[in-house]
């Protein structure tokens, strides 16, 4: 077994379809399970494979008559609503046999449950079969939970049981049983590491892969253990604040990616595309283009435009038999390719659009600025003025506001002057008070070895540069993006020089080699950048492969909307709000 967690999930879903033999199914499923199916298959594949309906759970209640001709693949999440709502489906079956498949481990009495709900013996079998995350790309995966904290130290809990879920059924589909390190400065990390040996230690038989029955020829032997290595996102709040260059990470910061889907229903001046889906493996220009940057994408879009143009021409030369013959041969890659640039050029002109009309290119020097320079003068100047120019966005300008708080925290005169523009500017109080909840996320007690400011110092941080980029008229200047904390942990934990004072094993296994597989796990959510980062040394470091995981995948919005949803939990259980006068008193 790979580390692929596409390749994970696509495995057990051949394996669901193949356990039921030929014949005409249905696919029953809850939400989440829904999401999961369709971010590794197209509706069209799995009508191939004699999956004609496609139903949820909660939902049956609508079919107006039995379809007893029907297979049903069940494939859900163990939780006790879809116990509940199977358990009545089985009392009165709607399809004539059910293969159920629950996405994680299930407990003996909900069988027990279903078994005696089962009283017309419709089920034919039940399975665990793991793929309880959101396979994104083959070294991503994420939950899709955006309300992590509860208080700026404490876990949700359900996100806390939700995050150990996902992550042991990752190790379940890959057949990995790792040793784990984690942040030491980080309860949140602590508690997902207990509870994840935990569970490795109480289903025991299942971490046992020579003796697994599902493992067959796919046993997994490692020479040196996997590390699971899990990881705080006050950890880096950085990275999740600026605006990104490379393609993918433009998208989600721009337009938002939710399922590999970019919703475009809003967009001026498109009408024939509502959403598009951005698929590694059915669009051979996006997973060639993704993590290039804006100077570059643009460049291509322009060569893939040309190279289409001339096989349209080419398309419309028909006159003899053979080239009648030519036609019918080519025209479903000639109508592949015609998709792929209709679905590309509108992004890309989208995305041109907004980097013009709310001046980015300024917004992304002034951040780069911010995180790299040392001189709080300059920087205030630029920030006062770009947050009063009325091209900026609220987002942009929050973002600005955000940064030079956590840049210049000590500074308080200067953040009060910031946050008085921002709400003359029109931006909410709510809005606003972000500017001291990023403060609030990183900690009023510093129990990191190094503070905000110094964190922006380092020379991962200074590491960043600018890319000239010449050739498509519009594009002059492009930034590439800075260093992610992420990146310098993991060349430690490769080469073998993470300090294990801040990054302790959990238990007394430590291994005394360089790994060769690590699976990252980011509490409080990854972003696109830190994809790409993880991507990059993949290609790197022969030999070791990266697998990085999070409770989300982040933009600034969602980050924000994080940050918010923290604040009301702080909000509801005390009174009154702290200064920024008050804090630095309190620090």
């Amino acid at each position: 077994m790979t580390m692929d967690v596409i390749a994970a999930v696509k495995l057990y879903l051949n394996r669901m379809v193949e356990e039921c033999g030929i014949g005409l199914k249905v696919l029953l499923m809850d939400r989440q399970t829904i999401s999961i199916v369709s971010l590794v298959y197209l509706q069209s594949e799995m009508l191939q494979k004699e999956v004609y309906l496609f139903e949820t759970l909660d939902n049956l209640s609508r079919l107006s008559e039995p379809m007893k001709y029907l297979k049903c693949i069940t494939f859900v999440r163990p939780t006790q609503v879809n116990i509940d709502l199977l358990r009545q489906e089985l009392s009165r079956p709607h399809f004539g046999q059910y293969h159920i498949f629950f996405s994680n481990i299930i407990s003996k009495t909900d069988i027990k449950c279903l078994a005696e709900a089962d009283e017309c013996e419709v089920v034919k079998d039940v399975n665990e079969y793991y793929c309880d995350f959101l396979a994104i790309s083959p070294h991503l995966f994420s939950i899709n939970i955006n309300n992590t904290y509860h208080g700026w130290k404490s876990w949700n809990q359900t996100a806390l049981q939700r995050s150990s879920e996902a992550i042991i059924s990752v190790l379940l589909a890959l057949k990995r049983n790792p040793t784990i390190r984690y942040q030491s400065n980080s309860e949140l990390c602590k508690r997902l590491a207990e509870s994840i040996r935990q569970t490795i230690a109480r289903e025991g038989l299942l971490f046992d892969f020579r003796k697994s029955s599902l493992n067959h020829s796919n046993t997994y032997e490692p020479t040196v253990p996997p590390v699971l290595l899990i990881l705080d996102r006050k950890l880096d709040p950085i990275t999740p604040c600026l605006n990104q260059w490379t393609y993918e990470a433009q998208l989600h910061e721009l337009l938002n990616i939710n399922n590999n889907r970019i919703n475009l229903s809003n967009v001026p001046g498109v009408k024939d595309i509502k959403e598009v889906v951005l698929s590694q493996e059915h669009d051979d220009f996006y997973q060639k283009n993704m993590y290039l940057n804006y100077g570059e994408i643009c460049a291509n879009i322009k060569q893939l435009m040309d190279e289409f143009q001339i096989k349209t021409k080419s398309q419309k030369k028909v006159e003899s038999i053979a080239d009648m013959k030519s036609f019918i041969e080519t025209y479903p890659q000639f109508k592949k390719m015609s998709g792929t640039v209709t679905k590309h050029v509108t992004l890309i002109d989208e995305l041109f659009r907004l980097v013009s009309l709310h001046n980015i290119f300024e917004v992304s020097e002034a951040e780069q600025e911010l995180v790299c320079q040392s001189d709080r003068s300059e920087s205030l100047k630029k920030v006062k003025r770009l947050i009063s120019s009325e091209k900026i966005r609220d987002l942009d300008a929050m973002r600005l506001a955000m940064l030079f708080a956590i840049r210049f925290e000590k500074n308080s005169e200067d953040i009060q002057e910031i946050t008085h523009l921002l709400k003359r500017k029109g931006i909410s109080d709510k809005q606003i008070k972000l500017v001291s909840h990023i403060l609030n996320f990183i900690g009023t007690k510093r129990q990191t070895t190094i503070s905000a400011t110094e964190l922006l110092s380092t020379e991962h941080v200074k590491s960043f540069t600018k890319k000239m980029i010449k050739g498509l008229k519009g594009v002059e200047n492009i930034y590439t993006q800075h260093s992610p904390v992420l990146k310098e942990i993991l060349e430690d934990l490769i080469k073998g020089k993470l300090k294990e004072v801040l990054y302790p094993y959990l238990g007394t296994i430590q291994l005394r080699d360089k790994p060769q597989e690590i699976i990252v796990f980011m509490i409080g959510g990854t972003t696109y950048e830190e994809s790409c980062v993880v991507n990059e040394l993949n290609r790197t470091f022969s030999g070791v492969k990266i697998l990085l995981g999070g409770t989300t995948v982040h933009n600034f919005k969602s980050f924000m909307d994080e940050l918010n949803n923290t604040a009301q939990d702080i909000g509801s259980t005390t009174s009154g709000t702290i200064s920024f006068t008050d804090r630095h008193r309190i620090l």
